[in-house]
């Protein structure tokens, strides 16, 4: 870790206000929540042994053995022709670096924390956290796994049905409000999906995942309109839209060959084309009350990319499409609307004047195995020392409290939503 060895300048460090972290579904969610005749081909958990499994070029390949076969044994949510492992990246807190291996495992060998509501607030507990915004492990990032579906009537079920999860247990009494429900919504249909949103936005919901590059997933891009339904109920709403690195089913990478560790050091860059892509797609002016955050995308890389789509849209715009839709410096519009979200990023912060200190969050990453957890608080003291207690505040609890329309104390009020 890097970064200056001291504290803020006041000698304490606020609670943190993570902007992901991630729950790893309990086996029944889709069980106990989707209509009869749906539950046996709807998504369950089965356990087989492992046949082989690959993570080369930023794609990840499993393949899961019969019963019988020889091989380690796993958990494995099974739906449709998806065969998806649990495996040691999706919950590795608690591990050495140098065990952390890609394997499959057992809800009986992660830590509990990752899917038990007493267990995780403890360990949040332990790493100085008030409240934590939760992705998805097995629906993925934003969701593909239903939008990638055949039957798109259970796939529409299923998206609700985690909805109803997400803010009914995960979030529900036994978090006291300090577990901050991300919602799904139907990616392959946009009115459906603003549906969603304002199902979500009835009962507090103010945050809901999507694609940082939806063509990489067969969708429209930022470009067009097919998306304006959805983005009409987010600004309508004051609903996030979420990001998370990987949401477009594709990490970076260089080479079919290339090893994880190549794209783990460039995770960052599909935020960075993703970022240009909403800079100069005129949804902001249209969209006035649309906020976007990039959750573990770092912000080291910003301040370079502000600089040059300024340079783009002052000396290129006539010819570069976007002469008749951005009218505004995209600095502008990146301080209006958009949110960089990092858990270590020394570099960024001590940019933090060419980000700006209001479009910072802090994060986790609990339970994946980048996440800072049981010392994120130390991180962040060591590497926001160099900032006065108020930025510091700001980054590591305010801003998420404005974003997200919690209570004062960094709480989710339920429905209503804390405003």
């Amino acid at each position: 870790m890097t970064g200056m060895e001291t504290s803020p300048s006041n000698g304490t460090f606020p609670q943190i206000i993570s902007v992901d972290d991630h729950t790893v579904e309990p086996p029944r969610v889709w069980q106990d929540r989707l209509p009869g005749k749906y539950r046996d081909i709807g998504p369950r958990i089965v356990r087989a042994p492992l046949k082989e499994m690959t993570f080369l070029g930023g794609k990840f390949a499993p393949v899961m053995g019969e019963p019988g076969d020889e091989g380690p044994l796993g958990d494995w949510w099974v739906y449709e022709d998806l065969h998806r492992p649990l495996t040691r990246l999706d919950t590795a807190v608690g591990y050495d670096r140098d065990e952390i291996r890609l394997e499959v495992i057992t809800y009986e060998q992660m830590r509990p924390g990752s899917y038990d509501v007493p267990r995780r607030l403890a360990d949040m507990d332990v790493n100085h956290v008030r409240s934590a915004l939760c992705f998805p492990t097995f629906p993925r990032f934003c969701g593909q796994t239903f939008t990638e579906a055949r039957d798109r009537e259970l796939a529409l079920l299923c998206v609700r049905a985690y909805n109803d999860w997400m803010v009914e247990e995960w979030c529900g009494p036994e978090a006291r409000g300090r577990l901050i429900p991300l919602a799904l919504i139907p990616l392959w249909d946009a009115e459906l999906a603003a549906a969603e949103v304002r199902r979500n936005a009835e009962r507090g919901v103010r945050a809901v995942a999507f694609s940082e590059i939806p063509p990489r997933l067969g969708l429209p891009s930022v470009h067009t309109d097919d998306w304006d339904p959805f983005l009409a109920a987010c600004d309508e709403t004051g609903t996030v839209v979420a990001m998370h690195i990987g949401s477009s089913s594709r990490m970076p990478s260089t080479s079919a060959d290339a090893p994880p560790a190549v794209g783990s050091t460039i995770t960052f860059a599909n935020c960075c084309f993703s970022m240009v892509d909403w800079l100069m797609s005129g949804k902001f002016e249209r969209f006035p009350r649309l906020r976007v955050m990039y959750a573990e995308g770092q912000i080291g890389w910003i301040p370079y990319i502000l600089e040059r789509a300024d340079v783009v849209w002052e000396e290129n715009r006539a010819w570069g499409g976007v002469a008749d839709k951005v009218h505004r410096p995209p600095s502008e519009l990146f301080a209006d609307h958009v949110y960089g979200c990092f858990f270590d990023d020394a570099f960024g912060l001590r940019n933090l004047d060419a980000i700006g200190a209001g479009n910072v969050l802090y994060e986790t990453d609990y339970p994946h195995s980048d996440s800072t957890w049981p010392k994120s608080r130390e991180v962040g003291e060591a590497q926001m020392g160099h900032l006065d207690a108020d930025t510091v505040d700001r980054i590591v609890r305010r801003n998420a409290i404005e974003l997200l329309g919690l209570t004062d104390d960094g709480l989710w009020a339920g429905p209503g939503g804390g405003r």
